[in-house]
């Protein structure tokens, strides 16, 4: 049971209740959900445009322009999160956000492994290698000068 419904349950009125942005309306506040998914877009679309407008003008100092994509790719997965995947702090949404939780625990581990065995295979390469003895290395072949003999 939501919290709205809870709510109605004591005998309150929807609106008197405390909603988050991802929670679910009845029917006949449909226009609330849609106006939700509008004000989603909207933030979504801006934080976009905000990003490539940091990248084409120099309104952020150059050596700071990853941390401005940083933050606002942050900020656009928040949206995400609460205006479309309907993530919030509810308690009927605990499940939700343990998956989520899992999900990026998962992920977290699969890239940072990931990074960590190249990273070790590259300070464990045999110094001094050759590039051409490398196998299928990129180095083109050298034709043959002298004819072969059957």
């Amino acid at each position: 049971m939501s919290h709205a419904d809870q709510a109605g349950a004591h005998g309150l009125d929807r609106h008197q209740t405390d909603l988050a942005p991802g929670e679910e309306y009845g029917e006949e506040d449909i226009g609330k959900g849609v106006r939700g998914y509008l004000i989603g877009l909207a933030l979504a679309v801006l934080l976009t445009l905000c990003s490539f407008a940091i990248v084409h003008t120099k309104v952020v100092w150059a050596p700071a322009v990853p941390v401005a994509i940083l933050v606002f790719a942050v900020a656009q997965m928040g949206v995400h999160l609460v205006f479309f995947l309907h993530i919030t702090t509810g308690p009927d949404n605990t499940n939700n956000v343990m998956a989520l939780a899992f999900g990026v625990l998962f992920v977290v581990l699969v890239v940072g492994g990931s990074v960590w065995i190249m990273a070790n295979m590259n300070a464990n390469m045999m110094p001094g290698m050759p590039h051409s003895a490398m196998p299928n290395s990129a180095t083109p072949h050298q034709p043959m000068t002298q004819p072969m003999h059957h």
